[in-house]
């Protein structure tokens, strides 16, 4: 499809723009632009548009306000060696936001679209994309319900895919250090035949409270435990988790495995693909706080990551919760583990074009 391009006559000025790629934090300032396609149960899709970046305006009875219906997507573009901008896997990324919309009863988003969007805002603001390798353009794609009515009968027969951007730096303040979790057993992010392995809005507004409580522990994140038993460790608030079983060659890297309750991470996969390249073992299992804690206190478990787009891979360093509080490895005043370490620098460097992509997940927008 041909985007038609309308640009913004109130571009950001190059000392302000330069002066956000210097200190980009996450999702605190946005480019330019932005893309929107709308999508009528009479029409299907129709002409995907770059606009300038700015408010929308949407009635007051607006499906998505009332009930909800809505998803979106994140992933990060690179700058790359050669001069070029790259993003990482973004046809899994499609593929996800369409089984998101099928689970929510939206419009599904073809995958070719999808990535064409991707390039279409990025070629129209390619000036936004960081060019020093801690950095990215991090692109959040999403759908809302758009149709007018306050009926509840069938979904929305009305939909708006949105695409905007935004200069990323380190999701967690003070970049990559460990970090200290707050295991959730008042709270429960998802249940079988919920939503949980959907990325939408309502999952997050219901984390809130949680990742509150987590704070006020002193925290920077929660983990959320399976809604039966609070006893299996499912994901962190904004990532997947891996285990490090033993160091060296033969270390064994765990990760909660996917039963409908847990989000289908695409760094997580990525991962555990990048383990066995580097000569670990990898696979998905199950992960109780027992185990957990006495692996760490036995030293059976060496060290513990969380994994994702925003903060791509991020070590963890203590356990807090009602029981007590435990370390992981050297805990949080120590740094990552070298597994863990092994496992960023391998990804970042397929990211970043420095290192060999032997899988093919770069896709080149511009």
């Amino acid at each position: 499809m041909a985007f038609a391009v309308t640009r913004n006559t109130d571009l950001r000025s190059d000392v302000d723009r330069t002066a956000i790629l210097a200190e980009p934090g996450f999702g605190t300032h946005f480019t330019d632009h932005m893309v929107r396609i709308d999508w009528t149960a009479a029409s299907g899709w129709g002409e995907g548009q770059v606009v300038p970046y700015g408010p929308l305006t949407i009635d007051p009875a607006c499906a998505v306000l009332h009930y909800g219906q809505e998803i979106f997507e994140g992933l990060k573009a690179y700058h790359q060696p050669d001069g070029s901008v790259a993003a990482f896997r973004p046809q899994a990324n499609a593929a996800r936001m369409q089984r998101s919309a099928r689970r929510m009863a939206m419009a599904e988003l073809p995958t070719e679209l999808f990535v064409e969007s991707l390039a279409a805002l990025v070629q129209a603001d390619r000036s936004w994309v960081p060019e020093t390798i801690d950095k990215s353009l991090y692109l959040r794609p999403f759908m809302i319900a758009t149709q007018t009515g306050l009926g509840v009968n069938a979904p929305s027969q009305a939909y708006t895919y949105l695409l905007i951007a935004s200069p990323a730096g380190s999701y967690f303040k003070g970049g990559v250090k460990p970090v200290t979790v707050w295991l959730s057993t008042d709270y429960t992010r998802a249940a079988p035949g919920g939503t949980g392995e959907v990325k939408c809005g309502g999952n997050y507004a219901a984390s809130f409270a949680a990742t509150a409580q987590a704070a006020e522990q002193g925290c920077d994140q929660v983990v959320w435990l399976d809604a039966a038993e609070h006893r299996w460790v499912e994901e962190m608030g904004s990532n997947n988790l891996g285990f490090v079983y033993g160091s060296g060659p033969g270390a064994r890297i765990v990760t909660p495995a996917l039963t409908g309750t847990l989000l289908p991470g695409i760094t997580r996969d990525a991962l555990l693909q990048v383990a066995q390249d580097l000569g670990y073992a990898a696979e998905e299992g199950k992960v109780s706080v027992e185990e957990w804690r006495d692996g760490c206190a036995s030293g059976a478990i060496t060290e513990v990551f969380g994994c994702g787009t925003a903060a791509v891979v991020t070590p963890i360093g203590e356990v807090r919760g009602v029981d007590g509080s435990f370390s992981v490895g050297d805990g949080a005043a120590g740094g990552a583990g070298p597994v863990t370490t092994a496992l960023r620098d391998r990804l970042v460097g397929i990211q970043t074009g420095t290192q060999p992509d032997p899988h093919g997940w770069m896709h080149t927008l511009t």
